[in-house]
Protein backbone atom coordinates (compact mmCIF):
# COMPACT_ATOMS: atom_id res chain seq x y z
CA UNK A 1 0.00 0.00 0.00
CA UNK A 2 1.73 3.41 -1.04
CA UNK A 3 2.78 5.67 2.18
CA UNK A 4 1.02 8.78 3.02
CA UNK A 5 3.32 11.95 3.60
CA UNK A 6 2.50 14.61 5.84
CA UNK A 7 4.21 18.27 5.73
CA UNK A 8 3.63 20.04 8.79
CA UNK A 9 4.01 23.82 9.84
CA UNK A 10 7.20 24.29 11.55
CA UNK A 11 6.33 25.53 15.00
CA UNK A 12 9.86 26.25 15.72
CA UNK A 13 10.13 30.36 16.65
CA UNK A 14 10.99 32.23 13.54
CA UNK A 15 11.40 29.20 11.32
CA UNK A 16 9.54 30.08 7.92
CA UNK A 17 10.80 27.37 5.83
CA UNK A 18 8.75 24.17 5.08
CA UNK A 19 10.08 20.60 4.23
CA UNK A 20 8.25 19.96 1.03
CA UNK A 21 7.16 22.89 -1.84
CA UNK A 22 4.08 22.41 -4.47
CA UNK A 23 6.99 21.39 -7.27
CA UNK A 24 8.65 18.48 -5.66
CA UNK A 25 4.77 17.30 -4.24
CA UNK A 26 4.23 16.64 -7.95
CA UNK A 27 7.14 14.72 -8.25
CA UNK A 28 6.77 12.76 -5.54
CA UNK A 29 3.03 11.69 -6.44
CA UNK A 30 5.13 10.54 -9.23
CA UNK A 31 6.92 8.53 -7.01
CA UNK A 32 3.70 6.25 -5.78
CA UNK A 33 2.66 8.69 -2.59
CA UNK A 34 0.27 10.51 -1.76
CA UNK A 35 0.92 13.88 -0.09
CA UNK A 36 -1.01 15.86 2.54
CA UNK A 37 0.04 19.34 3.45
CA UNK A 38 -1.07 21.40 6.91
CA UNK A 39 -3.20 24.49 6.00
CA UNK A 40 -0.47 27.42 5.96
CA UNK A 41 2.73 25.36 6.16
CA UNK A 42 4.32 27.48 3.24
CA UNK A 43 2.85 30.50 3.78
CA UNK A 44 5.59 31.79 5.62
CA UNK A 45 7.77 30.64 2.36
CA UNK A 46 5.45 32.07 -0.22
CA UNK A 47 3.81 28.96 -1.18
CA UNK A 48 -0.01 28.95 -0.45
CA UNK A 49 -2.40 26.23 0.59
CA UNK A 50 -3.96 26.73 -3.23
CA UNK A 51 -0.92 25.77 -4.80
CA UNK A 52 -0.47 22.61 -3.26
CA UNK A 53 -3.79 21.64 -4.23
CA UNK A 54 -2.60 22.71 -7.66
CA UNK A 55 0.63 20.45 -7.45
CA UNK A 56 -1.75 17.23 -6.23
CA UNK A 57 -1.59 17.21 -2.27
CA UNK A 58 -4.49 17.68 0.28
CA UNK A 59 -4.56 20.03 2.21
CA UNK A 60 -5.38 19.27 6.16
CA UNK A 61 -6.85 21.86 8.85
CA UNK A 62 -4.91 20.82 11.77
CA UNK A 63 -1.52 19.16 12.89
CA UNK A 64 -3.21 16.59 14.54
CA UNK A 65 -5.25 15.66 11.86
CA UNK A 66 -2.07 15.29 9.77
CA UNK A 67 0.34 13.46 12.42
CA UNK A 68 -2.28 10.93 12.84
CA UNK A 69 -2.70 10.36 9.35
CA UNK A 70 0.89 10.31 7.53
CA UNK A 71 2.93 7.21 7.53
CA UNK A 72 5.98 8.82 6.92
CA UNK A 73 6.01 13.07 7.89
CA UNK A 74 8.92 15.38 6.58
CA UNK A 75 10.27 18.14 8.55
CA UNK A 76 12.97 20.62 8.95
CA UNK A 77 12.97 21.47 12.59
CA UNK A 78 13.25 18.30 15.37
CA UNK A 79 10.11 17.41 16.76
CA UNK A 80 8.67 19.00 20.22
CA UNK A 81 7.45 16.71 22.52
CA UNK A 82 3.97 17.61 21.83
CA UNK A 83 5.08 16.91 18.37
CA UNK A 84 6.11 13.66 18.88
CA UNK A 85 3.17 12.88 20.99
CA UNK A 86 0.77 13.30 17.88
CA UNK A 87 2.94 11.05 15.93
CA UNK A 88 1.79 7.79 14.80
CA UNK A 89 3.23 4.46 16.34
CA UNK A 90 5.52 3.10 14.01
CA UNK A 91 5.63 5.84 11.95
CA UNK A 92 8.79 7.17 9.82
CA UNK A 93 10.07 10.93 10.28
CA UNK A 94 12.66 12.35 8.21
CA UNK A 95 14.03 15.53 8.77
CA UNK A 96 16.78 17.26 11.06
CA UNK A 97 17.01 15.26 14.24
CA UNK A 98 20.81 16.27 15.48
CA UNK A 99 20.99 12.72 18.13
CA UNK A 100 23.80 13.44 19.58
CA UNK A 101 22.40 16.92 20.85
CA UNK A 102 19.17 15.33 21.50
CA UNK A 103 19.30 12.18 23.52
CA UNK A 104 16.12 12.91 25.43
CA UNK A 105 14.23 13.30 21.77
CA UNK A 106 15.69 9.94 20.65
CA UNK A 107 14.04 8.09 23.08
CA UNK A 108 10.63 9.79 22.90
CA UNK A 109 10.93 8.83 19.30
CA UNK A 110 12.00 5.27 19.68
CA UNK A 111 8.80 4.90 22.36
CA UNK A 112 6.85 5.53 19.84
CA UNK A 113 8.32 2.67 17.95
CA UNK A 114 9.25 4.83 14.95
CA UNK A 115 11.92 4.77 12.36
CA UNK A 116 13.81 8.15 11.64
CA UNK A 117 15.99 9.50 9.17
CA UNK A 118 18.19 12.65 10.29
CA UNK A 119 19.17 14.30 7.46
CA UNK A 120 22.00 15.76 9.46
CA UNK A 121 23.53 12.42 10.28
CA UNK A 122 24.40 11.65 6.20
CA UNK A 123 27.56 10.49 5.33
CA UNK A 124 28.42 13.76 3.69
CA UNK A 125 31.67 11.79 2.65
CA UNK A 126 30.00 9.18 0.09
CA UNK A 127 30.26 11.16 -3.36
CA UNK A 128 26.33 9.22 -4.11
CA UNK A 129 24.87 11.13 -1.10
CA UNK A 130 25.49 14.59 -2.17
CA UNK A 131 21.82 15.03 -3.98
CA UNK A 132 20.54 14.13 -0.28
CA UNK A 133 22.70 16.58 1.37
CA UNK A 134 20.48 19.26 3.40
CA UNK A 135 23.54 20.38 5.74
CA UNK A 136 25.11 21.67 2.66
CA UNK A 137 22.49 23.35 0.53
CA UNK A 138 21.71 25.23 3.72
CA UNK A 139 24.98 25.75 4.94
CA UNK A 140 25.81 27.71 1.04
CA UNK A 141 22.62 30.00 1.45
CA UNK A 142 23.74 30.98 5.46
CA UNK A 143 26.51 31.71 4.34
CA UNK A 144 25.50 34.07 1.47
CA UNK A 145 23.03 35.50 3.85
CA UNK A 146 25.83 36.30 6.46
CA UNK A 147 27.19 38.50 4.10
CA UNK A 148 24.04 40.60 3.62
CA UNK A 149 23.58 40.64 6.93
CA UNK A 150 26.93 42.59 7.60
CA UNK A 151 26.52 44.56 4.71
CA UNK A 152 22.81 45.68 6.60
CA UNK A 153 24.67 46.45 9.74
CA UNK A 154 27.90 47.87 8.18
CA UNK A 155 27.78 51.70 7.84
CA UNK A 156 29.37 51.54 4.07
CA UNK A 157 29.61 50.46 0.56
CA UNK A 158 31.88 46.66 0.45
CA UNK A 159 32.98 48.16 -3.08
CA UNK A 160 35.66 51.11 -2.90
CA UNK A 161 34.80 53.82 -5.14
CA UNK A 162 36.63 57.58 -5.63
CA UNK A 163 33.56 60.05 -6.33
CA UNK A 164 33.58 64.03 -6.42
CA UNK A 165 32.65 64.13 -2.62
CA UNK A 166 35.40 61.66 -2.07
CA UNK A 167 37.10 58.41 -2.27
CA UNK A 168 35.17 55.46 -0.52
CA UNK A 169 37.83 52.22 0.63
CA UNK A 170 36.64 49.13 0.13
CA UNK A 171 35.72 47.12 3.08
CA UNK A 172 37.97 44.67 4.49
CA UNK A 173 36.40 40.88 5.62
CA UNK A 174 37.82 38.14 6.93
CA UNK A 175 36.14 34.77 7.08
CA UNK A 176 37.19 32.32 10.06
CA UNK A 177 36.74 29.16 8.41
CA UNK A 178 36.10 27.80 4.74
CA UNK A 179 33.71 25.23 4.70
CA UNK A 180 30.64 25.45 2.40
CA UNK A 181 29.20 28.44 4.72
CA UNK A 182 32.59 29.98 4.38
CA UNK A 183 33.17 29.60 0.75
CA UNK A 184 29.94 30.81 -0.03
CA UNK A 185 30.36 34.18 2.11
CA UNK A 186 33.59 34.24 0.26
CA UNK A 187 32.01 34.85 -3.32
CA UNK A 188 29.35 37.16 -1.78
CA UNK A 189 31.68 39.46 -0.30
CA UNK A 190 33.90 39.35 -3.62
CA UNK A 191 30.72 39.66 -5.81
CA UNK A 192 30.32 42.92 -3.54
CA UNK A 193 33.36 44.53 -4.27
CA UNK A 194 35.38 43.87 -0.67
CA UNK A 195 38.87 42.79 0.17
CA UNK A 196 38.00 39.23 1.45
CA UNK A 197 40.61 37.17 3.49
CA UNK A 198 39.49 34.22 5.09
CA UNK A 199 41.50 31.45 7.32
CA UNK A 200 40.73 27.68 7.90
CA UNK A 201 42.36 24.82 9.90
CA UNK A 202 42.78 22.94 6.39
CA UNK A 203 45.21 23.56 4.15
CA UNK A 204 43.54 22.15 1.21
CA UNK A 205 40.68 24.29 0.52
CA UNK A 206 43.49 27.53 -0.32
CA UNK A 207 43.13 27.00 -3.69
CA UNK A 208 39.18 26.91 -3.80
CA UNK A 209 39.58 30.41 -1.32
CA UNK A 210 41.79 32.42 -4.07
CA UNK A 211 39.55 31.07 -6.34
CA UNK A 212 36.70 32.98 -5.29
CA UNK A 213 38.53 36.01 -5.17
CA UNK A 214 39.93 35.79 -1.80
CA UNK A 215 42.97 36.03 0.35
CA UNK A 216 43.92 32.48 1.91
CA UNK A 217 45.65 33.48 5.45
CA UNK A 218 47.67 30.65 6.71
CA UNK A 219 48.23 30.30 10.45
CA UNK A 220 52.43 30.07 10.99
CA UNK A 221 51.72 26.58 12.41
CA UNK A 222 52.45 23.11 10.46
CA UNK A 223 49.35 20.65 11.53
CA UNK A 224 46.48 19.04 9.07
CA UNK A 225 43.30 19.84 10.31
CA UNK A 226 40.99 17.76 8.12
CA UNK A 227 38.19 15.79 9.73
CA UNK A 228 36.01 13.55 8.84
CA UNK A 229 32.57 14.04 6.79
CA UNK A 230 33.92 17.54 5.13
CA UNK A 231 34.16 19.16 8.96
CA UNK A 232 37.87 20.65 10.53
CA UNK A 233 39.02 18.30 13.51
CA UNK A 234 39.83 19.80 17.25
CA UNK A 235 43.29 21.49 16.74
CA UNK A 236 46.45 21.21 18.78
CA UNK A 237 46.89 23.55 21.82
CA UNK A 238 50.24 25.07 19.55
CA UNK A 239 48.34 25.14 16.57
CA UNK A 240 45.33 27.22 18.50
CA UNK A 241 47.96 29.77 20.14
CA UNK A 242 49.05 30.22 17.17
CA UNK A 243 45.55 30.77 15.33
CA UNK A 244 44.25 33.51 18.50
CA UNK A 245 47.29 35.48 17.28
CA UNK A 246 46.34 35.12 13.58
CA UNK A 247 43.12 36.42 14.34
CA UNK A 248 43.94 38.88 17.15
CA UNK A 249 45.94 40.79 13.94
CA UNK A 250 42.88 40.22 11.42
CA UNK A 251 40.73 41.65 13.55
CA UNK A 252 42.26 44.74 14.49
CA UNK A 253 42.62 45.28 10.63
CA UNK A 254 39.05 44.54 9.13
CA UNK A 255 35.90 46.01 9.40
CA UNK A 256 33.76 42.83 9.18
CA UNK A 257 34.37 39.35 10.84
CA UNK A 258 32.01 36.58 9.78
CA UNK A 259 32.71 33.36 11.66
CA UNK A 260 31.55 29.86 10.50
CA UNK A 261 33.59 27.14 12.73
CA UNK A 262 31.37 24.03 13.99
CA UNK A 263 32.87 20.99 15.38
CA UNK A 264 30.03 17.98 15.04
CA UNK A 265 28.98 16.86 18.25
CA UNK A 266 30.96 19.90 20.15
CA UNK A 267 30.33 22.87 21.46
CA UNK A 268 30.95 26.02 19.05
CA UNK A 269 35.06 26.83 19.46
CA UNK A 270 35.70 30.38 20.51
CA UNK A 271 38.05 32.05 18.21
CA UNK A 272 36.83 35.72 18.91
CA UNK A 273 37.76 37.08 22.31
CA UNK A 274 36.12 40.13 23.96
CA UNK A 275 40.09 41.55 23.81
CA UNK A 276 40.08 40.52 20.14
CA UNK A 277 36.37 42.24 19.57
CA UNK A 278 37.94 46.07 22.15
CA UNK A 279 40.49 45.89 19.06
CA UNK A 280 38.14 46.42 16.56
CA UNK A 281 37.01 49.74 14.91
CA UNK A 282 34.05 51.20 15.82
CA UNK A 283 31.45 50.30 13.30
CA UNK A 284 33.01 47.03 12.52
CA UNK A 285 30.57 43.85 12.33
CA UNK A 286 31.11 40.66 13.57
CA UNK A 287 28.31 37.94 11.92
CA UNK A 288 28.64 34.56 14.50
CA UNK A 289 27.21 31.93 12.19
CA UNK A 290 28.05 29.37 15.16
CA UNK A 291 25.88 31.30 17.48
CA UNK A 292 23.03 28.49 17.69
CA UNK A 293 26.03 25.91 18.95
CA UNK A 294 27.30 28.76 21.75
CA UNK A 295 29.28 31.19 19.03
CA UNK A 296 32.51 31.53 18.23
CA UNK A 297 32.78 34.69 19.35
CA UNK A 298 33.00 35.30 23.49
CA UNK A 299 30.53 37.77 23.37
CA UNK A 300 27.54 36.73 20.87
CA UNK A 301 24.45 36.33 21.93
CA UNK A 302 22.18 33.49 20.74
CA UNK A 303 19.52 34.55 18.19
CA UNK A 304 20.41 38.45 18.91
CA UNK A 305 22.16 41.34 17.80
CA UNK A 306 24.04 43.08 20.44
CA UNK A 307 26.53 46.00 20.24
CA UNK A 308 29.92 45.78 22.28
CA UNK A 309 32.61 48.30 22.36
CA UNK A 310 31.18 49.95 19.36
CA UNK A 311 31.27 46.64 17.50
CA UNK A 312 27.62 45.17 16.15
CA UNK A 313 27.49 41.20 16.62
CA UNK A 314 24.80 39.39 14.96
CA UNK A 315 23.81 36.27 16.69
CA UNK A 316 21.01 34.98 14.26
CA UNK A 317 20.78 31.57 14.38
CA UNK A 318 18.05 31.31 11.29
CA UNK A 319 20.08 32.68 8.38
CA UNK A 320 18.63 29.70 5.67
CA UNK A 321 15.48 30.49 7.44
CA UNK A 322 15.68 34.26 6.50
CA UNK A 323 15.67 33.32 2.73
CA UNK A 324 12.72 30.84 3.13
CA UNK A 325 11.60 30.26 0.07
CA UNK A 326 14.97 29.18 -1.58
CA UNK A 327 15.92 27.17 1.45
CA UNK A 328 12.46 25.54 1.39
CA UNK A 329 13.12 24.51 -2.60
CA UNK A 330 16.55 23.54 -2.34
CA UNK A 331 15.45 21.04 1.00
CA UNK A 332 12.85 19.62 -0.42
CA UNK A 333 14.69 18.55 -3.52
CA UNK A 334 17.13 17.21 -1.05
CA UNK A 335 13.99 15.09 0.62
CA UNK A 336 13.09 14.25 -2.72
CA UNK A 337 16.05 12.84 -3.67
CA UNK A 338 16.41 10.20 -0.63
CA UNK A 339 12.65 9.36 -1.06
CA UNK A 340 13.71 8.15 -5.22
CA UNK A 341 16.45 5.66 -2.60
CA UNK A 342 14.11 4.45 -0.33
CA UNK A 343 11.24 4.02 -3.26
CA UNK A 344 13.12 2.79 -6.34
CA UNK A 345 9.77 0.90 -7.50
CA UNK A 346 8.11 4.25 -7.35
CA UNK A 347 4.58 2.32 -6.21
CA UNK A 348 4.50 4.53 -3.34
CA UNK A 349 6.41 1.59 -0.83
CA UNK A 350 9.58 2.79 0.99
CA UNK A 351 12.38 0.27 1.69
CA UNK A 352 15.14 1.69 4.21
CA UNK A 353 17.71 -0.84 2.98
CA UNK A 354 20.61 -1.43 5.78
CA UNK A 355 22.70 -2.28 3.65
CA UNK A 356 23.31 0.74 1.73
CA UNK A 357 25.73 3.00 3.48
CA UNK A 358 24.38 6.28 2.88
CA UNK A 359 20.28 4.96 4.17
CA UNK A 360 22.11 2.93 7.06
CA UNK A 361 24.10 6.71 8.35
CA UNK A 362 20.70 8.51 8.09
CA UNK A 363 18.92 6.00 10.13
CA UNK A 364 19.10 6.48 13.56
CA UNK A 365 16.11 4.55 15.14
CA UNK A 366 14.60 1.43 12.99
CA UNK A 367 11.15 0.22 14.58
CA UNK A 368 12.32 1.89 17.66
CA UNK A 369 15.66 0.70 17.91
CA UNK A 370 18.33 3.17 18.84
CA UNK A 371 21.25 2.78 15.36
CA UNK A 372 22.76 5.55 16.07
CA UNK A 373 25.53 6.57 15.80
CA UNK A 374 26.29 3.91 12.80
CA UNK A 375 29.23 2.38 11.57
CA UNK A 376 31.55 4.04 9.41
CA UNK A 377 30.65 3.56 5.60
CA UNK A 378 32.52 1.15 3.36
CA UNK A 379 34.70 3.57 1.75
CA UNK A 380 36.50 2.25 -2.13
CA UNK A 381 39.66 1.08 -0.58
CA UNK A 382 42.54 2.37 -2.08
CA UNK A 383 45.38 0.22 -3.67
CA UNK A 384 48.85 1.09 -1.71
CA UNK A 385 51.37 2.52 -3.73
CA UNK A 386 53.91 -0.53 -4.65
CA UNK A 387 57.79 0.41 -4.40
CA UNK A 388 58.93 0.88 -7.76
CA UNK A 389 60.93 -2.12 -8.26
CA UNK A 390 64.53 -2.47 -10.24
CA UNK A 391 64.23 -2.33 -14.48
CA UNK A 392 65.38 -5.89 -15.03
CA UNK A 393 67.69 -5.48 -18.06
CA UNK A 394 66.36 -6.44 -21.29
CA UNK A 395 66.99 -9.70 -22.67
CA UNK A 396 69.52 -10.08 -25.50
CA UNK A 397 67.68 -10.39 -28.90
CA UNK A 398 64.42 -9.37 -28.06
CA UNK A 399 62.33 -6.38 -28.54
CA UNK A 400 61.52 -3.83 -26.25
CA UNK A 401 58.14 -3.32 -24.50
CA UNK A 402 55.98 -0.03 -24.11
CA UNK A 403 57.77 2.16 -22.19
CA UNK A 404 61.08 0.61 -21.75
CA UNK A 405 64.41 1.59 -23.80
CA UNK A 406 65.49 0.34 -26.70
CA UNK A 407 67.74 -2.59 -26.34
CA UNK A 408 71.34 -1.10 -27.66
CA UNK A 409 71.94 -3.64 -29.71
CA UNK A 410 68.19 -3.32 -31.64
CA UNK A 411 68.98 0.67 -31.91
CA UNK A 412 72.48 0.28 -33.63
CA UNK A 413 70.26 -3.00 -36.36
CA UNK A 414 67.82 0.57 -37.42
CA UNK A 415 70.66 2.82 -37.75
CA UNK A 416 71.93 0.34 -39.94
CA UNK A 417 69.19 -0.71 -41.54
CA UNK A 418 68.18 3.52 -42.26
CA UNK A 419 71.67 3.82 -43.40
CA UNK A 420 71.87 1.65 -46.11
CA UNK A 421 68.19 2.79 -47.60
CA UNK A 422 69.74 6.05 -47.72
CA UNK A 423 72.93 4.66 -49.57
CA UNK A 424 70.39 2.78 -52.10
CA UNK A 425 68.29 6.22 -52.69
CA UNK A 426 71.71 8.39 -53.34
CA UNK A 427 73.15 6.08 -55.55
CA UNK A 428 69.77 4.76 -57.68
CA UNK A 429 67.16 7.18 -57.47
CA UNK A 430 66.51 10.22 -59.43
CA UNK A 431 67.78 13.39 -58.92
CA UNK A 432 64.67 15.35 -59.18
CA UNK A 433 63.58 12.51 -56.02
CA UNK A 434 66.87 13.27 -54.08
CA UNK A 435 66.22 16.78 -53.78
CA UNK A 436 62.25 16.44 -52.95
CA UNK A 437 63.13 13.72 -50.63
CA UNK A 438 65.34 16.17 -48.67
CA UNK A 439 63.13 18.74 -48.89
CA UNK A 440 60.65 16.26 -47.53
CA UNK A 441 62.83 15.46 -44.25
CA UNK A 442 63.62 18.82 -43.21
CA UNK A 443 60.08 20.20 -43.62
CA UNK A 444 58.74 17.62 -40.85
CA UNK A 445 61.29 18.51 -38.75
CA UNK A 446 60.66 22.40 -39.35
CA UNK A 447 57.21 21.66 -38.81
CA UNK A 448 57.86 19.47 -35.78
CA UNK A 449 59.94 22.14 -34.07
CA UNK A 450 56.92 24.65 -35.13
CA UNK A 451 53.76 22.80 -34.28
CA UNK A 452 55.06 21.63 -30.60
CA UNK A 453 57.03 24.77 -29.42
CA UNK A 454 54.00 26.95 -29.77
CA UNK A 455 53.38 28.28 -26.64
CA UNK A 456 49.46 28.07 -25.86
CA UNK A 457 49.08 31.56 -23.88
CA UNK A 458 45.74 32.37 -25.70
CA UNK A 459 44.24 28.93 -26.27
CA UNK A 460 44.22 25.49 -24.79
CA UNK A 461 47.15 23.43 -25.58
CA UNK A 462 45.20 21.29 -28.28
CA UNK A 463 43.78 24.62 -29.49
CA UNK A 464 47.40 25.85 -29.93
CA UNK A 465 48.56 22.75 -31.93
CA UNK A 466 45.57 22.57 -34.42
CA UNK A 467 46.28 26.50 -35.20
CA UNK A 468 49.98 25.95 -35.62
CA UNK A 469 49.16 23.20 -37.93
CA UNK A 470 46.27 25.09 -40.01
CA UNK A 471 48.85 27.76 -40.17
CA UNK A 472 51.42 25.68 -41.95
CA UNK A 473 49.17 24.35 -43.98
CA UNK A 474 48.07 27.89 -45.02
CA UNK A 475 51.22 28.92 -45.93
CA UNK A 476 51.47 26.05 -48.12
CA UNK A 477 48.28 26.90 -50.13
CA UNK A 478 49.28 30.27 -50.30
CA UNK A 479 52.64 29.41 -52.11
CA UNK A 480 50.58 27.19 -54.56
CA UNK A 481 48.03 29.70 -55.32
CA UNK A 482 50.90 33.42 -55.32
CA UNK A 483 51.72 33.67 -59.11
CA UNK A 484 55.62 33.53 -59.12
CA UNK A 485 58.15 36.39 -59.64
CA UNK A 486 59.79 35.34 -62.62
CA UNK A 487 57.26 32.60 -65.13
CA UNK A 488 60.39 32.32 -67.18
CA UNK A 489 62.28 30.96 -64.35
CA UNK A 490 59.36 29.19 -63.11
CA UNK A 491 57.63 27.97 -66.29
CA UNK A 492 55.57 24.79 -64.81
CA UNK A 493 52.37 26.40 -63.06
CA UNK A 494 50.26 24.41 -60.93
CA UNK A 495 47.28 22.52 -62.53
CA UNK A 496 43.93 23.80 -61.93
CA UNK A 497 43.12 20.42 -59.97
CA UNK A 498 46.17 21.93 -57.60
CA UNK A 499 44.88 25.68 -57.48
CA UNK A 500 41.58 23.55 -56.82
CA UNK A 501 42.96 22.47 -53.55
CA UNK A 502 44.92 25.17 -52.68
CA UNK A 503 42.09 27.11 -51.97
CA UNK A 504 39.75 24.64 -50.09
CA UNK A 505 42.58 24.00 -47.79
CA UNK A 506 43.15 27.59 -47.34
CA UNK A 507 38.93 28.08 -46.83
CA UNK A 508 38.91 25.25 -44.42
CA UNK A 509 42.08 26.38 -42.18
CA UNK A 510 40.49 29.96 -42.11
CA UNK A 511 37.71 28.52 -40.78
CA UNK A 512 39.86 26.17 -38.52
CA UNK A 513 41.48 29.53 -37.15
CA UNK A 514 38.77 31.86 -37.00
CA UNK A 515 37.03 29.03 -34.99
CA UNK A 516 39.84 28.51 -32.91
CA UNK A 517 39.69 32.02 -31.62
CA UNK A 518 35.94 32.65 -31.47
CA UNK A 519 36.29 29.36 -28.96
CA UNK A 520 38.92 30.51 -26.96
CA UNK A 521 37.33 34.17 -26.55
CA UNK A 522 33.92 32.35 -25.05
CA UNK A 523 36.37 30.52 -22.93
CA UNK A 524 37.38 33.51 -21.21
CA UNK A 525 34.32 35.19 -21.16
CA UNK A 526 33.07 32.62 -18.99
CA UNK A 527 35.74 33.43 -16.18
CA UNK A 528 35.09 37.13 -16.06
CA UNK A 529 32.92 38.95 -13.87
Amino acid sequence: MASRIGVPKEIAEGERRVATVPDVVVKLVKLGFTVAVQSGAGEAANFDDDSYRAAGAEVVATAAELWAGADIVFKVRPPTPDEVALMRTGGMLVGFVWPAQNPELMQQLAAKKATVLAIDALPRQLSRAQKMDALTSMAGISGYRAVIEAANAFGRLFNGQVTAAGKIPPAKVFIAGAGVAGLAAIGTAANLGAIVRANDTRAEVADQVVSLGGEFVKVDYEEEGSGGGGYAKVMSEGFQKAQREMYAQQAADVDIVITTALIPGKPAPKLITAEMVRSMRPGSVIVDMAAEQGGNCELTVPGEVVVRHGVTIVGYTDLASRLSKQSSTLYSSNLLRLAEELCKTKDGVVDVNMDDDAIRGLTVIRQGEVTWPPPPPKLPAVAPKAKPAAMPAAPKGHGHGQGEPMAAGTLAIVFAVGAIAFVLVGLYAPATFLAHFTVFVLACFIGYMVVWNVTPSLHTPLMSVTNAISSIIAIGALIQIAPPLDAAAAPDRPTTLILGLAVFALALTGINMIGGFAVTQRMLAMFRK
